[in-house]
């Protein structure tokens, strides 16, 4: 069960990239990079130490506009890719993690955009007698993404070409089993890249306009579920279950706002409230009464970003019920959806509040 959330993300890029039949040309980058690790919160401190660095191996095969999709987002690139990183600290040791990721391109092909999903392997998790100042990885494996902003110049020197600029790296268990407080690391790369094939003409067929993709308003049902744990190491594992109901609006063929509501049935809750009753006097700010409601509400606005039968989904949310006083009232989530059929989805995201993850959400549900 502890690799579910990793490996259903994996499944659904895996699905949307085997759909590229066509014979591509290809090529491949390798960058070094160093940085920091951004401190989100006070109780990391102790793990930050020294300035983190490895390298980023990575595969790319290039798309020309065979499809629609290709021509509408300029040409991107998808691939897959590998890169090791050393914190520079003694509890958090090296990771290895292993994604795949599209490349989009803008500014006449010179400015790369890279989203990444994908899961990573820490050397040193939290153990509670050999390591127990690793508040950040709760798990051997862990969830990864990571963001890449480059300037890119292919076939500089014959098929050699430069690439260099900013990388956002995340990894946490999503709050799989505590202690999870995740560690995000910004660094600088510089790497060179080479083409194995020769460059092909891109396709520019004309689009259709925006207008033909206009609907009426959908509605949607989400049902998310998972296992979660509280904060506090050993409270135990627990199912949760998230009910989204919401409205969207396609505004174009890349876009869709959204609108709607959250219900939250997170058990793993009903355990911590239980242990701050107890591990608090009354009167204390973080006490609460065992019988407190576990259950939250929220509202939220969202966009989608559909990339074939592929999408990207952010939200913002906002908590309007949430008797018991846990984490921010604002809470974050970025997922990816794939369309089994026109109207029916699944997918797999990330809940947050914040730089601090709660929940990897496996979900299901229909668009009407």
């Amino acid at each position: 069960m502890k690799k579910v959330g990793l490996v259903v993300c994996l499944f659904y890029f895996v699905v949307s990239f085997s759909q590229e039949k066509e014979k591509q040309t290809s090529y491949l980058d390798v960058q070094v990079f160093r940085g920091n690790i951004y401190k989100h919160a006070n109780y990391i401190s102790h793990l930050i130490s020294g300035h983190p660095d490895g390298f980023l191996l990575s595969y790319n095969w290039k798309t020309f506009g065979e499809k629609e999709w290709h021509q509408a987002y300029n040409y991107p690139d998808y691939g897959i890719s590998y890169h090791y990183i050393d914190f520079k600290n003694q509890y958090l040791g090296v990771n290895h993690a292993f994604g795949l990721h599209y490349n989009f391109y803008f500014f006449n092909r010179h400015l790369m955009f890279r989203v990444s999903q994908g899961f990573g392997i820490t050397s040193n998790p939290y153990d509670k007698e050999t390591n127990n100042k690793n508040n950040a990885f709760g798990t051997k494996i862990l969830d990864n993404n990571y963001f890449l902003l480059q300037y890119q110049k292919q076939n500089l020197i014959d098929k050699i070409g430069l690439q260099a600029g900013f990388m956002l790296t995340h990894f946490s268990n999503g709050r799989f089993k505590a202690p999870n407080s995740g560690i995000n690391s910004f660094t600088f790369n510089v790497g060179l890249n080479y083409n194995f094939d020769e460059e092909r003409e891109f396709i520019r067929d004309s689009l259709p306009s925006n207008s033909s993709y206009k609907e009426r308003i959908k509605y949607n049902i989400a049902f998310r579920t998972g296992i979660s744990e509280g904060p506090v190491p050993h409270l135990g594992q627990k199912q949760f279950y998230h009910v989204g109901l919401y409205a969207d609006k396609r505004i174009g063929r890349k876009s869709a706002l959204q609108a709607g509501t959250d219900i939250f049935f997170s058990r793993y809750l009903e355990d911590y409230i239980k242990f701050v009753s107890v591990a608090y006097p009354e009167g204390h700010k973080n006490y609460a009464d065992s019988n407190t409601d576990y259950k939250r509400i929220g509202v939220f606005i969202g966009h989608e970003l559909f990339i074939n039968k592929l999408s990207i989904e952010t939200q913002l949310g906002y908590y309007v019920y949430k008797p018991f006083d846990y984490e921010t009232d604002i809470y974050q989530r970025v997922g990816a959806k794939y369309y089994i059929y026109k109207n029916i989805f699944t997918g797999v995201g990330l809940k947050t509040h914040g730089g601090r993850a709660e929940a990897i959400e496996a979900t299901v549900g229909i668009r009407l």
